[in-house]
């Protein structure tokens, strides 16, 4: 059998196979509020096949959401919406259902992708003040972010932990907290966004503490049978940003405070970031943290085939494939992937009888009588 459709553990979630679900902003939600397009989305990628899905950026506050329209789990509104949508999920598929609980900070009151991503500025209508680690914008001509006070800090710690426990009323199995791509808590641990002066600043455990305290929180908050870990960028790909040592420190830590994996991305912190794109491009970091720090390890980045995710598994360069934009393109990709390598996966009874001739056993358990 593939490596990649191996069964897998985090924690105590079983997974039925290797292939995650990357967290993908749909910036389709209504004040917060998953909307009917969820319900198609995540309807449509927990059908995929895939051993686990991981909601897209779900803001802890309304100040913590990256544009207006960003998935939000702050108010009962909020947990009511989102459970509307997780129960038609549970009722059609076994997928395993987890949430990235997140905060954008400085990178927060923006555009959607499709409306240009720009800052919408707090003097303008539907946006608002922002909150960093320090009052330095993320682009230039931006209006610069508020630095959080110890007062402020708190709240983003209550607010996550509030989250958390409504990720838990929700049923929802694991949490992944966001740590990357130059969202708060990447801000904290860049030296590129991070200048204060305070225990929070400075050297490399100082610019740990925070989003540390935040994991923390969130452990803390969700039930401890549980998973919870973070997702973090290995670099920011600037000179003297984070970088692949600082990494490998924070996830000693995580590993240390009970984390249950790590997720390794990349960049999203500068606009002056220069990344060499090529095919799994990000594997590499991944690959080093796993080595060096013995954590479940998620891999992402322009894995787009079934054989380059099977030989990265093979090789030990990572526990888990993280499929992000591959899966908006193909939403069956892993029936695909086990169509090419010789597994099977899970898939509802309505679509068995799509079962290509040849390959009577792609599908767990099918059988479909004609008459």
């Amino acid at each position: 059998m593939p490596h990649l459709f191996d069964p897998y553990r985090i924690g105590n979630l079983e997974l039925a196979n290797r292939i995650a679900i990357a967290p993908m902003c749909q910036y389709s939600a209504q004040e917060g509020n998953a909307t009917d397009w969820h319900m198609i989305h995540l309807g449509q990628m927990a059908l995929s096949g895939a051993g686990l899905l991981i909601i897209e950026a779900t803001a802890v506050s309304p100040e913590g959401r990256i544009t207006p329209t960003d998935l939000g789990l702050y108010n009962d509104a909020n947990e009511a919406a989102l459970g509307r949508v997780l129960g038609a999920v549970r009722n059609h598929s076994p997928i395993a259902v987890t949430i990235q609980l997140a905060h954008a900070g400085r990178k927060a009151s923006s555009e959607a992708p499709w409306d240009g991503g720009g800052q919408i500025r707090p003097d303008q209508p539907r946006g608002w003040q922002t909150f960093a680690p320090s009052a330095v914008p993320h682009a230039a001509g931006e209006v610069p972010p508020a630095a959080l006070d110890k007062a402020g800090m708190k709240k983003i710690r209550d607010d996550f932990v509030a989250a958390a426990k409504r990720a838990a009323r929700l049923g929802i199995e694991g949490i992944e907290v966001h740590g990357a791509h130059g969202y708060l808590l990447h801000q904290f641990l860049s030296p590129i966004a991070n200048h204060r002066t305070d225990e929070y600043g400075g050297s490399l455990e100082n610019r740990m503490r925070f989003p540390l305290e935040v994991f923390d929180a969130v452990r803390e908050a969700f039930p401890a049978e549980r998973p919870v870990w973070m997702r973090v960028s290995a670099t920011d790909w600037v000179p003297n940003g984070w970088d692949i040592e600082g990494t490998i420190a924070l996830s000693h830590e995580l590993k240390a405070r009970g984390s249950a994996a790590v997720h390794v991305s990349t960049g999203g912190v500068s606009p002056q970031q220069a990344i060499k794109i090529g095919p799994g491009y990000q594997v590499p970091y991944a690959q080093r943290v796993k080595a060096e720090v013995g954590l479940p390890t998620m891999a992402v980045g322009l894995i787009t085939e079934a054989e380059q995710a099977e030989a990265i598994i093979a090789n030990n360069e990572a526990d888990i494939i993280s499929i992000a934009r591959a899966m908006l393109y193909d939403p069956r990709w892993p029936w695909h992937a086990a169509a090419k390598l010789g597994a099977s996966v899970n898939a509802p009874k309505q679509y068995w009888r799509s079962q290509p001739r040849g390959l009577e056993k792609l599908f767990k358990d099918a059988h479909f009588g004609q008459r």
